[in-house]
């Protein structure tokens, strides 16, 4: 196409990473910009049969409103970038995994005959559970530490040691593949759920499960971006 908005042919995880206040635009159209960041804003048009002129024009309106520079995330260093993921995410995860993982296997013991969708989310998220206790640990003790370290010998000027590159590299792979498993996990909740709309018969233990599945689901968005979009580009970069 002549003449063809540049903007059209970024990725969605470039858009969001260059400025995190178009992820509200995206959320708002039900775009994906975690997991599936790396399709063009030109091809998530044509595949959801959206107007790409007026999904421009809402990108452009909300940057014209002023950056909270506390999340420009891009412009952050990477050590910094790390610590807020352990801090805020990881630590948002460890207090609240179980905890939807108990609910859930609850309401699949009472719902689970009239709603047999809740024994597969309770089967499902207990999944997610288990996989992110695991992926957690392997950033926290194993890339970000390398990251850092290479980092460090950037700033400094020396030879990165071979071992952290070697370590990096096999974690971006590795960190991706499982950010897509988690991320078809919760669409299928997500989809198994209808969207978090309760039934007419939930109990309130039922209503709570699905909100807090919901803000797990906001939460893993905004977590996987950061990983995906910026701090993994900036450690494949080192």
């Amino acid at each position: 196409m002549q003449n063809q908005d540049p903007a059209l042919s970024k990725t969605i995880g470039e858009i969001v990473a260059d400025d995190y206040r178009t992820a509200a635009v995206f959320d708002q159209y039900g775009i994906d910009f975690c997991c599936g960041g790396k399709v063009t804003l030109a091809a998530v048009c044509r595949g959801k049969k959206l107007d790409p002129a007026a999904l421009l024009r809402a990108i452009e309106a909300v940057q014209r409103g002023p950056v909270d520079r506390s999340r420009n995330f891009a412009a952050w260093e990477l050590p910094f970038l790390a610590d807020y993921i352990v801090n805020t995410h990881h630590a948002y995860l460890r207090d609240n995994d179980g905890a939807i993982a108990a609910h859930a296997a609850k309401v699949a013991a009472v719902h689970g005959p009239n709603h047999p969708e809740v024994i597969e989310i309770a089967r499902i998220f207990d999944r997610v559970a288990g996989a992110m206790e695991a992926h957690l640990r392997q950033e926290e003790e194993v890339f970000f530490p390398a990251v850092k370290r290479l980092d460090a010998a950037r700033k400094s000027g020396t030879a990165p040691a071979v071992a952290d590159r070697d370590v990096v590299q096999a974690s971006l792979v590795r960190l991706g593949r499982e950010h897509e498993e988690i991320g078809d996990d919760v669409h299928a909740v997500r989809q198994l759920a209808h969207g978090y709309a309760p039934p007419a018969d939930a109990c309130n233990t039922f209503m709570l499960t699905y909100r807090k599945l919901q803000e797990f689901e906001e939460d893993l968005h905004q977590h996987v971006h950061l990983e995906n979009n910026i701090l993994f580009p900036k450690a494949a970069r080192l």
